[in-house]
């Protein structure tokens, strides 16, 4: 199981504790996942498609307990997907007309509306009950021990904003993208989604995602902290390499005998032990030296080096 089809059915089992939450919720799984046919005279059909079977489950219980409409589902197999798809059908019924205006797909003349409908998202309680009713109908999130990437699906671009102001409210940044005739409202990172998964009640998900979250900053943490020692030591080796080759030239040019007993003790001490800090060989010095002292006299051997 997809870790998106995990916390769909994790929100399918949310409960909608007022009348006004399970409107929204309802009327933004229509929203996405709804066909709404015209069959003269005013008469409708409405039908619902899912993968998912909590979802099917969900939106039935929605239709049955919100508005007592009668509804029929059709399960099919899909061969190339090998999975099911649920088909609910609403035909034409007392009450289905006047449901559609409550849930805002259709205005008082019956003409389709396409927008989120804001009298069915003032409070923020049915508000985020919208947004998960549209995940249960659209959305993706990715499995978080991969990239962080969260969307959901909007038919027109005025939904997506729509969608995004919602968002906004919640302090979840979105942005819309459009993808072959329709409109995406995406977030990116860790933070946007696990606030998500909160309001909408997927705490099991959040509680895996920060898991994940967790052991991948610890990760890279302690990759960062191998690299800079990594860096450092490659730094200290090409330096100590320098050093050795200056002392070389000095011995070759003028002898190390040559040199005043401060330098000639470092000079030697160098090629003894060309693979230390200069910290470390101003410890193997007699007496010890303190690092600025040794790196002073290292100096002065590169300059005397310098002059041949």
């Amino acid at each position: 199981m997809s870790f998106t089809a995990e916390v769909k059915e994790e929100l399918a089992r949310v409960e909608n504790t007022k009348a006004c939450c399970a409107r929204a919720e309802l009327s933004a799984l229509i929203r996405v996942e709804g066909t709404l046919h015209y069959t003269g005279s005013g008469r409708y059909r409405l039908e619902i498609a899912t993968e998912t079977a909590p979802v099917a489950r969900k939106a039935i219980k929605l239709l049955r307990s919100t508005f007592g409409l009668t509804t029929e589902l059709t399960v099919r197999r899909s061969v190339l997907h090998k999975s099911n798809n649920y088909l609910i059908t609403v035909i034409h019924q007392p009450g289905l007309s006047d449901a559609l205006q409550q849930l805002g797909i259709l205005d008082r003349t019956l003409a389709p509306l396409y927008s989120v409908p804001p009298s069915l998202v003032k409070k923020d309680c049915c508000a985020i009950a919208y947004l998960r009713g549209t995940f249960l109908g659209g959305g993706f999130v990715a499995d978080p021990h991969g990239d962080f990437h969260f969307e959901l699906t909007a038919e027109t671009e005025q939904v997506a904003d729509d969608l995004v102001k919602l968002m906004a409210r919640f302090d979840m940044p979105a942005r819309v993208t459009s993808r072959r005739g329709s409109f995406a409202v995406y977030l990116k990172g860790a933070e946007p989604i696990v606030t998500f998964l909160a309001h909408v009640g997927a705490h099991r998900a959040l509680l895996r995602t920060e898991d994940v979250r967790i052991i991948k900053e610890m990760r890279n943490d302690v990759n960062r902290l191998v690299n800079a020692e990594t860096a450092n030591l490659l730094k200290t080796a090409n330096a100590a390499a320098e050093q050795v080759a200056a002392v070389r030239t000095i011995e070759r040019s003028r002898g190390l005998d040559a040199l005043p007993p401060a330098l000639r003790e470092i000079a030697a001490l160098r090629l003894e032990y060309p693979e230390v800090s200069l910290r470390e060989l101003g410890e193997l010095a007699d007496p010890p030296l303190s690092k600025s002292a040794v790196y002073h006299r290292i100096r002065r051997l590169e300059e005397l080096a310098a002059e041949g």
